[in-house]
């Protein structure tokens, strides 16, 4: 990936510079704050492409944080379903223990009615 992202700059570097080099033609600019009597076309070009390039990266990481806190939301949900299911499952389990523990009692009581009528003094 390292390689890749050398030999990018590389090639966005030399391009840059075949810009500048082949449009050497002077002109007139007008930057909104400033104007510039005399810029090769080639500087202007290269400008330009470098401030498309920061807008589009910002704008790119704005946009994927949007789409990263959406996967998270998602996310979160399908945490959430899961755990209310867990925690359903774990209830009816604890409520067929504790019927089957009344049972068994009861049956205790049922089984032995003469320990009921005895008391202790």
């Amino acid at each position: 990936m390292r390689y890749l992202l050398v030999a990018l700059l590389i090639i966005v570097f030399g391009y840059a510079l075949a810009l500048v080099l082949q449009n050497g033609t002077e002109l007139s600019v007008d930057l909104l704050f400033t104007q510039v009597p005399a810029m090769r076309l080639g500087l202007l070009l290269l400008l330009t492409l470098c401030l498309g390039i920061i807008a589009g990266l910002l704008l790119g990481v704005q946009v994927f944080r949007v789409f990263q806190r959406n996967w998270e939301i998602k996310r979160l949900r399908q945490d959430i379903e899961h755990l209310r299911k867990e925690q359903i499952h774990t209830a009816q389990l604890a409520a067929a223990e504790a019927a089957a523990s009344a049972r068994h009692e009861k049956t205790v009581l049922d089984i032995n009615p003469e320990s009921q009528n005895r008391t202790p003094l």
